[in-house]
């Protein structure tokens, strides 16, 4: 009869997943320590995923068919180009406007969660709806409330607390897991 052992990567790959996150965790604390640096970081890649996408654009609208569709799409890639490099080359311009909708986001999301709450409230574990939905409208309205100023440490401080988790988590898993397999190997000999 054949035993069910999951098939686990060999421990290089466990190795290679806590690098990752000690590498993530490092990040995450210089974006912590540099929010704005860490947030530039991020709308510079925004800007630049922009210009890719209109460049994209542009070469699609060489391969439409119809005189109107090639127009079309010529226009959004220029746009897409020209915003884009305006956020390149105006970095904190950007940095600021994803910040205000960042916070409007977060107000969005926090109403959201308190209106799913209001609905849910008689589920048992609920009540975790309602202390997200506090924290990201208060989240939120503070983010507002101090904007501009608050686009020199919102999003660079946000992305780094989500790089220190993810990092952290990468880590625990990988020990988690390892230490699964060690089980399941020393189980395996014993039988």
């Amino acid at each position: 009869m054949a035993q069910n052992v999951p098939i686990l990567p060999p421990r290089s790959g466990f190795t290679a997943s806590i690098v990752w996150g000690a590498v993530l965790v490092v990040i995450g604390v210089l974006a912590v320590g540099w929010p704005l640096v860490a947030a530039v970081a991020v709308e510079s890649a925004i800007a630049y995923l922009i210009v890719f996408a209109g460049i994209v654009h542009i070469f699609l609208a060489f391969h439409a068919h119809g005189a109107g569709s090639t127009i079309w799409k010529l226009l959004v890639g220029l746009a897409y180009v020209a915003f884009g490099g305006y956020l390149i080359f105006r970095p904190l311009l950007g940095v600021a406007s994803l910040t205000l909708l960042l916070a409007a986001l977060f107000v969005i999301e926090g109403v959201l969660d308190l209106v799913l709450y209001s609905r849910t409230r008689s589920l048992h574990g609920s009540s975790w709806v309602l202390i997200d939905g506090i924290i990201t409208l208060l989240l939120g309205l503070m983010i507002y409330m101090q904007w501009p100023s608050s686009a020199m440490w919102a999003i660079g401080l946000l992305v780094g607390i989500s790089m220190m988790v993810s990092g952290i988590t990468r880590i625990a898993m990988s020990l988690a897991i390892r230490n699964a397999e060690s089980m399941t190997a020393s189980t395996k000999l014993a039988a």
